[in-house]
């Protein structure tokens, strides 16, 4: 259940890349810094944060515990496994139907021999332009997982490409695609590619917001409002993917607020509507959370 408020949609807290991405940046462990932050996010409306680490991402369950404690936002935990060169090695170990078993213990029982319930599963990725078979195994062992507990499955795309691609091994396994999120699209650029995902039926995620390395930020501005104008709002979700300690204020980045402060006030300013901004940071993560 989650708390009346913001949500955002796909962060991370406590995250460690750095032994793949070669650079300490790109290990979060900074949580004194975080639980700042994240006592001026609840000050701001944020009630609720989805954090995506998972199996093999560096994932400290009890540091995520800490910051919700010390701040009472609420933080749902995932279940599963990222994407190559990232899995631990029990991806290639284990068979599809133990990674299930993996994931569901998760859900059901605890992470990690604690009582935290994991509410997600994700986020699972695709390496660029292709499937690798690790990738599709998890990808199967998810579905799986999604069909047994019903928990919503969120993805992550590389450069938002393979989208489609993954949407179509979801309705293979008949999977209720309303229970998919699909991240990373507002890396696309193309509003049209977006709106051929949205027609299938999944959610999606504007989820690099402020990496305006990848796209500037008026053109994420730019194909929200046309999303909303054409009806979709009920299906998208906003966040800004922190991964790195650059990206938090301490360190001279945007920090966990760049969505209320900047971002959410540009779309005012667009002309886009309340209700459709509720929808994108409130009401949809609602639906989407419920149990079927």
């Amino acid at each position: 259940m989650l708390v009346p408020g913001i949500t955002y949609s796909h962060e991370h807290i406590a995250l460690d890349l750095s032994a793949v991405k070669k650079t300490d940046d790109t290990k979060l462990d900074c949580i004194e810094e975080t639980i700042q932050e994240f006592h001026d996010l609840y000050a701001k409306g944020v009630r609720n944060v989805l954090e995506v680490s998972n199996r093999g991402m560096g994932r400290d369950i009890k540091a995520i515990q800490r910051v919700s404690q010390e701040t009472g936002i609420q933080i749902i935990c995932s279940t599963g496994y990222y994407k190559e060169p990232f899995f631990p090695p029990e991806v290639t170990e284990l068979s599809e139907e133990e990674l299930t078993r993996i994931m569901v213990e998760e859900i059901e029982v605890g992470i990690e021999g604690t009582k935290i319930k994991a509410g997600i599963i994700g986020e699972i990725g695709s390496s660029l332009n292709r499937f690798e078979e690790t990738e599709l195994k998890v990808f199967r062992a998810a579905g799986a997982a999604q069909k047994i507990t019903h928990k919503p499955l969120i993805t992550h795309t590389s450069l938002a490409t393979l989208a489609l691609e993954q949407i179509a091994m979801f309705r293979e396994m008949d999977i209720d695609l309303d229970k998919i999120i699909i991240s990373h699209v507002d890396l696309s650029g193309d509003v049209g590619y977006i709106e051929e995902i949205l027609k299938t039926g999944v959610n999606v995620a504007f989820d690099t917001i402020g990496k305006t390395n990848y796209q500037p930020d008026e053109l994420r501005v730019d194909m929200l409002k046309t999303l909303c104008e054409g009806g979709y709002s009920h299906k998208i979700l906003l966040s800004l993917d922190i991964t790195r300690k650059s990206n938090m204020k301490h360190q001279g980045g945007i920090g966990y607020a760049y969505l209320v402060d900047t971002f959410l006030p540009r779309l005012r300013e667009a002309g886009i509507s309340e209700m459709h901004i509720q929808n994108m940071t409130q009401k949809n993560i609602i639906r989407i959370l419920e149990e079927a």
